[in-house]
């Protein structure tokens, strides 16, 4: 598609519209960008969210054991578990099952450890989130509450006055 012939453009005749792509793809991926980032500033999250983002951000325990914990719960970890002890198993030792019994052992005590501080941490953040949400939800309620009254309010005194007009 070419651009419009201007010259066949007169008094008389209606102009061309541009085509849509005429003002290149740089127009649109600047109108494109500038969507996108009005809609990461509309996307909010919960209060609740944000301070237990910022807790994690500002704690390296926090971190180190989240890291652990998205670590020892992937399939990459299943994967390179599976690799160690078959190399171990067949090449390393003849006999590995003490060694290693003790080894596994010693992993899932380390293992149960962070998913229970996971499992804190989560209630914790439950906790703070429905406390928050049910500080909401009773604002929302007093609020409500008293616009209904402001409104009964107003239509007996609106009655009153068209109603009761001397």
């Amino acid at each position: 598609m070419g651009k419009p012939d201007r010259g066949a453009e007169g008094p008389d005749r209606p102009q061309a519209e541009p085509e849509p792509h005429a003002a290149g793809t740089g127009g649109q991926a600047a109108r494109l960008k500038d969507m996108q980032a009005k809609l990461q500033d509309t996307i909010r999250h919960h209060p609740v969210v944000v301070e237990q983002q910022a807790q994690r951000a500002q704690d390296v325990q926090l971190r180190i054991a989240d890291r652990i914990t998205a670590f020892a719960g992937s399939m990459n970890f299943v994967y390179i578990h599976i690799a160690l002890f078959t190399i171990w198993m067949l090449f390393i030792e003849s006999k590995p099952w003490p060694t290693l019994t003790l080894i596994v052992s010693l992993e899932a005590i380390f293992l149960s450890t962070f998913v229970m501080i996971g499992q804190n941490r989560q209630a914790t953040f439950q906790q703070a989130k429905a406390d928050h949400d049910f500080t909401e939800q009773e604002l929302e309620l007093k609020t409500n509450t008293q616009l209904t009254r402001e409104i009964h309010r107003l239509t007996i005194e609106l009655h009153r006055r068209l109603i009761d007009k001397p």
